[in-house]
């Protein structure tokens, strides 16, 4: 016989009925992101989409706050899952394989939700500020390229910068993004330039993303996927390490 944690228990029926409301809600929020925006979200608009009254509404989300945490944390966890899913499709040996794979997840998740994509990573909303509980799901993508980048490190010297002077130490910029990785317990001793050299190189994907869906390559880049490949490559490349095809490796 074996011990079973008095506090779990099968979903009754109610806990089901209310997970499938709280999911047509959200279903019909991220619809409503893509096609309005996330300043424009309103409750009263997303209970007429489920065909409820905005009261009803009001028990599964007492606010557009509380709608607007869910959908983030929803949202950054699906990315999160699927970047996490394509790093882990390839050997830990294989460094650029995974790093290639990671920002490609990021890139076809981002096109494939576009409104997600703005509400993630768009102009901020208008009296909302997110909570600590969406921290550890925004976190998930990110640590995987810091992931990958410590293990394309690992036992080798960062290189050297060529460009005079050399640039100052990262130490005291980024050492709340050193703590945070040291306080997941993915490494006790990653270098503070990793960490920048990742942060910088994240802010450029995600940016390469934004310019995509936003219409701003139009006229310059022909190839979005391409171009976006290319410059993931050099991204690694700035970093340290080798990441070109399917085969890519230090």
């Amino acid at each position: 016989m074996t011990d079973r944690d008095p506090t779990d228990r099968a979903p009754s029926a109610r806990d089901l009925a209310r997970a499938t409301i709280r999911a047509r809600i959200t279903d019909a929020a991220r619809a409503r992101l893509t096609d309005e925006g996330p300043a424009q979200l309103s409750l009263r608009a997303v209970a007429r989409d489920v065909g409820m009254v905005s009261s009803a509404v009001y028990r599964y989300f007492p606010s557009r706050d509380d709608l607007l945490t869910a959908l983030l944390v929803q949202a950054y966890d699906e990315l999160g899952a699927a970047v996490e899913q394509a790093d882990a499709a390839h050997p830990r040996d294989d460094v650029g394989a995974r790093w290639l794979a990671a920002c490609r997840a990021v890139r076809t998740w981002s096109v494939a939700h576009p409104g997600d994509f703005a509400l993630l990573y768009g102009s901020p909303v208008p009296g909302y500020a997110a909570p600590q509980e969406t921290i550890e799901p925004a976190t998930r993508a990110t640590l995987v390229l810091v992931r990958i980048v410590i293990d394309a490190m690992e036992g080798r010297p960062l290189p050297t910068p060529t460009i005079t002077p050399v640039p100052a130490p990262a130490d005291s910029v980024v050492a709340g993004a050193v703590a945070y990785i040291r306080w997941r317990g993915i490494s006790e001793d990653v270098p503070a330039e990793a960490v920048m050299r990742t942060l910088m190189a994240w802010t450029a994907v995600f940016g390469t993303v934004s310019f995509e869906l936003f219409g701003h390559y139009v006229g310059s880049v022909d190839d979005a996927a391409r171009y976006f490949d290319l410059a993931v490559e050099r991204l690694a490349a700035d970093i340290g390490f080798a990441a070109s095809g399917s085969s890519a490796s230090v």
